[in-house]
């Protein structure tokens, strides 16, 4: 059943809750890491590590696998047929279970050749090395782990369940605060107990997913039959998936293999100031892309092609209404912000100063990485696995030249990797709106009408309110209680500013404004 108008931002407002919940968490959980570590090598081993089971689940589960799934999925949930409904996802389930196994092991057995390819900066170092290989040898089981719960989080969503599938990533965040706070200070080398976090919290992530499979009755029983036609067509269009719906994750794979080879720090950097970028990205972008997938994917294109564009056509305009502040509130107030939230036990201001360059430089690219978590669904929903894994060999390309031109040739170091990804995700993210528009599914608009003045203005008005109180503010003299107060104060009042600015410009609430 499609969503309705109402269940659509009803669904969305789920999503976005749980999920920017989630990224609050997320960032305590770095809070709370980076204060342990600091911008230590043992912190930059231990975020270039994780990355690496973290690039495999959005490759094989978030990104491939649950693009492919869903729009295969709801073919048999339209079709109601009970049987059959539960023998393809009893086939997967044994099929994905089986690949992810041989995975694991070959990781387990090779590990020191995917620290070379991922990290080689810390390959040629014995000591680097040998601390790299153990986290990621008791890390990487993380990966079949979480990858089932994608599995599981994508049946959710096609029956319309969004709520704890984004609230699963809140289990995660806990466990490693825990580890962080309470566990890793009593060991020698406290990396290890974050590590044995990581696993801990994706057996936990597993185990609450049973019961709502139960719930609605599609918990599958693994199987390996490979000839069934559902998961044989789930493979097939994955293969391309695995490129097309890891955009972001190839360029920011990239980036850690070139920041590896930078100055100590250089790593961390870059993550801070990432997970920065992924606040408005979780509460807005990947909200909206969750709930966009599944309700384009159960559209008859055919007979109802205005309704799939008109879907299209409001996650785009969702995303570009948030996504223009957010840049502009990253980008003027990284500072204030990284002083704010990181400046505390092993994290100097010299790591604020060099996260809030990388910040101000993935700021730039923010709408366009927000929008290719709109652009891609529409891709996918219509079982087009291969244009979008074109888009994404381009991108690679891009980012690969970018930051080896950038951060070595130019010297910008951490910073120019940051600026080749924002580079190529604009890049990518125009080539994706020429051919949807050539395909009619995007349509040329006045770029005067209503909607484009009304963020023109309030971002005005918006920028010189952030720059006024950045003048005013001094932030490195506060304490870190005024810190919080005016922080909190500046946002509080940033997004009256421009709330308040497009209502009036608009006369109609966002979700009116949207509909």
């Amino acid at each position: 059943m499609l969503l309705t108008k109402n269940s659509f931002f009803k669904s969305l407002k789920k999503v976005g809750l749980w999920t920017g919940l989630s990224r609050i968490f997320g960032l305590i959980r770095d809070i709370s890491t980076t204060s342990l570590l600091g911008a230590s090598v043992f912190h930059d081993i231990f975020v270039v590590t994780l990355k690496i089971p973290n690039l495999f689940r959005r490759f094989f589960a978030e990104g491939a696998f649950n693009q492919a799934f869903i729009p295969v999925y709801s073919d048999f949930y339209r079709a109601n047929d009970e049987k059959a409904t539960k023998e393809f996802l009893n086939a997967l389930a044994g099929s994905f279970l089986s690949i992810l196994f041989l995975i694991t092991i070959i990781v387990l057995l090779i590990t020191p050749i995917f620290i070379l390819i991922f990290a080689p900066g810390f390959y040629f170092d014995d000591f680097k090395r040998e601390v790299a290989i153990n986290v990621l040898q008791i890390m990487f089981p993380y990966l079949g782990l979480i990858s089932l719960v994608a599995f599981a989080g994508g049946i959710q969503n096609t029956h319309e369940r969004f709520s704890l599938p984004a609230a699963t990533p809140i289990v995660f965040n806990l466990c490693l605060i825990l580890a962080a706070l309470v566990i890793a200070p009593r060991f020698e080398m406290p990396i290890y107990a974050l590590a044995w976090g990581v696993l801990l919290a994706g057996v936990i992530q597993l185990l609450i997913q049973l019961f709502p499979l139960n719930a609605i009755n599609r918990l599958p029983v693994p199987k390996l039959n490979f000839s069934n036609k559902g998961s044989q067509k789930v493979f097939k269009l994955m293969v391309p998936a695995i490129f097309a719906g890891g955009i972001i994750q190839i360029n920011l794979l990239i980036d850690t293999i070139f920041a590896s080879l930078l100055q100590t720090g250089s790593p961390t950097w870059l993550y801070v100031s990432d997970r920065l970028i992924q606040l408005p990205m979780g509460l807005f972008a990947i909200a909206i892309g969750t709930v966009l997938l599944p309700t384009l994917s159960k559209i008859n294109i055919d007979t109802n092609l205005n309704e799939f564009i008109h879907q299209v056509k409001k996650g785009q305009r969702f995303v570009i209404f948030i996504g223009i502040p957010s840049f502009i509130g990253l980008a003027i107030c990284a500072n204030d912000i990284l002083s704010t939230v990181f400046l505390r036990g092993e994290f100097y201001q010299d790591d604020v100063n060099q996260s809030s360059k990388s910040l101000v430089a993935f700021s730039i690219g923010l709408p366009f990485f927000m929008l290719m978590k709109v652009l891609t669904p529409a891709f996918f929903a219509r079982k087009d696995t291969k244009t979008p894994m074109y888009i994404a060999l381009l991108s690679l390309f891009l980012n690969a030249s970018l930051n080896y031109i950038l951060a070595f040739k130019l010297g910008y170091g951490h910073v120019g990797l940051a600026i080749g990804s924002s580079i190529s995700a604009i890049i990518s993210v125009l080539v994706m709106e020429y051919i949807l528009m050539k395909q009619s599914i995007v349509k040329i608009e006045n770029p005067l009408n209503r909607f484009n003045v009304s963020i023109l203005l309030s971002s005005i008005f918006l920028t010189v309110f952030l720059l006024a109180f950045s003048a005013i503010i001094n932030f490195e003299v506060l304490t870190q209680l005024e810190k919080f107060f005016y922080l909190g104060l500046e946002v509080c009042i940033s997004i009256i500013i421009y709330f308040g600015i497009s209502r009036i410009i608009n006369g109609k609430d966002v979700k009116g404004f949207f509909s």
